[in-house]
């Protein structure tokens, strides 16, 4: 039975990207071979790919990501969500780890093969985030 893509990736962002952050749901919901694109760095296997997950939740704490938008095409092999994460600051960009709340957006676009997230590209506003960090203000309103 296919899976609705909207559903797959909505319960990604849920397990994975909500507490408890359920690493192993990566195990369900991911094909074994992976590949991650972000921020110009390919993260390629499910193993690779939780090691990733679990360093960005130790520089973004209590991180959240929430769809905004989602669609998928006709084949249900590809779909598109446009997200907002938010968190606490514990580091991000080697920064010093301030605690202070912060959120950015982003779009992903991910393959489906098998009923199983296959491949993904995330385009994030991390260099917003970045000024916003170094200069101490607010400066974006994504949450």
């Amino acid at each position: 039975m296919r899976r609705n893509p909207e559903e797959l990736v909505l319960e990604f962002f849920d397990r994975v990207w909500h507490a408890p952050h359920e690493l192993d749901a990566i195990d369900q919901l991911m094909t074994e071979n992976y590949v991650i694109t972000t921020a110009g760095k390919v993260i390629t296997g499910r193993a690779a790919f939780k090691n990733w997950v679990a360093e960005f939740h130790r520089l973004l704490l209590d991180a959240k990501t929430e769809s905004l938008d989602i669609f998928y095409n006709e084949d249900h092999d590809k779909v598109v969500s446009r997200w907002i994460c938010s968190g606490r600051n514990n580091g991000l960009f080697a920064l010093e780890a301030d605690g202070r709340f912060v959120s950015f957006s982003g779009i992903a676009i991910w393959s489906i093969r098998e009923n199983r997230l296959s491949e993904c590209w995330a385009e994030r506003s991390a260099h917003e985030l970045y000024q916003e960090l170094i200069s101490g203000k607010k400066e974006n309103n994504f949450v």
